[in-house]
C-alpha cells in the first residue's frame, strides 16, 4: 500500500513549538488516536497535527471493558509501530504516548523509567491522568526533559473510583476542584492538558486561564484542539455512541476521506457542535 506524500517544503514536522504557535494564532489543533503504522501514515496524510497512542487500545483493539489491563510494554510496542509508520512516510505529526494504569502511580522514579520506554519507542511526549496527586510526578518528569500531557475530567483509569464513564466537573465543587488541579499541573510544567467529558463552560474557563495547550474530547469548542478515538471517527463503536462522538463515515468516499473530514471539521470549528457538549 502506498500513500501520496505532501511535498510542500513548508510542511515541516510538528513540534511543541509548532503547537504553541498554533495556540497563539488561534489555529485549532487536530488530534487522533492511532495504534499502528498503516493508520499512522493515513492520519498523517490527511493532516493530523498530533497522534496519540492511547491506552484506549485496551478497549478498541484488545476487547477489554476498561483500559486498566494495558501494560507499559504494550504501549511501547504500539508507540513504536506508529513512530515507524510516521518515519516511513516522512510524516509531520507530533506523537504522544499514553502511560497506562500502574506504570507511573507508584513513584516518580517508576514514572521516569516508563516514560523513557515510550520516548525511546518514538514518542515526543507522554500523557498521564490525575490532578493534584500527580503534580510532583509531572514536575519530576518535566525537570528531567520529559514533555508531559496531563488529563483531567473523565479519567478512564479511575473508572471504578468515578462510578463509571460519566461527565465530570458538573457540580460547583467538582468544577472548582478541576480548575485547581489544572492550575497545579500548569505550574508543574505540563505542556498540554486533555479535558474529557467536562462542561464546555468549564473547559473554556480553564483554557482562558492557563498557559498550557488544551485538547478537548467532549469538552466544547473552545479548547485549543480536539481529539477523538480513531475508531469512533469511523463509526466503529459497539453499542451506544458516546455523546461527544461524531461518525464521519456517512457520505465519505473511504476511510481516508472520513478522517480528512474530521480534520477539516476541527480546523473549521464545525466540530464539536452543541450536541456533543456537556
Amino acid at each position: 500500500m502506498t500513500y501520496v506524500r505532501d511535498t510542500d517544503p513548508a510542511r515541516r514536522p510538528v513540534t511543541l513549538n509548532t503547537l504553541a504557535r498554533m495556540r497563539t494564532a488561534g489555529e485549532p489543533i487536530a488530534m487522533l488516536t492511532c495504534y499502528d503504522s498503516t493508520f499512522a501514515a493515513v492520519c498523517d496524510a490527511v493532516g493530523a497535527d498530533v497522534l496519540l497512542v492511547g491506552d484506549s487500545l485496551g478497549n478498541v483493539l484488545q476487547g477489554h471493558d476498561t483500559t486498566l489491563p494495558v501494560t507499559i510494554d504494550e504501549m511501547a510496542y504500539h508507540t513504536g509501530c506508529v513512530a515507524r509508520g510516521l518515519r516511513n512516510v516522512e510524516g509531520r505529526a507530533f506523537l504522544i504516548g499514553d502511560m497506562p494504569f500502574g506504570s507511573y502511580q507508584e513513584s516518580r522514579e517508576q514514572a521516569m523509567r516508563n516514560a523513557v520506554k515510550l520516548l525511546t519507542a518514538g514518542a515526543q511526549m507522554v500523557k498521564l491522568e490525575g490532578g493534584a496527586h500527580m503534580v510532583d510526578t509531572v514536575r519530576f518528569l518535566v525537570e528531567r526533559g520529559v514533555p508531559v500531557c496531563a488529563h483531567l475530567g473523565l479519567t478512564p483509569q479511575s473508572v471504578h473510583q468515578l462510578g463509571g464513564y460519566r461527565a465530570q466537573g458538573v457540580t460547583a465543587e467538582s468544577a472548582e476542584r478541576l480548575k485547581a488541579d489544572a492550575a497545579l499541573l500548569d505550574d508543574a510544567g505540563a505542556s498540554m492538558l486533555v479535558m474529557e467529558m467536562v462542561p464546555a463552560r468549564l473547559a473554556t474557563e480553564v483554557t482562558a486561564a492557563r498557559r498550557f495547550i488544551t485538547i478537548g474530547i467532549g469538552a466544547g469548542l473552545d479548547c485549543h484542539g480536539q481529539v477523538l478515538v480513531l475508531h469512533d471517527v469511523l463509526g466503529l463503536f459497539p453499542g451506544r455512541r458516546p455523546r461527544f462522538v461524531r461518525n464521519f463515515m456517512p457520505g465519505a468516499d473511504d476511510v481516508q476521506d472520513a478522517l480528512g473530514r474530521y480534520i477539516a471539521a476541527v480546523k473549521e470549528r464545525s466540530f464539536p457542535g452543541p450536541e456533543h457538549a456537556y
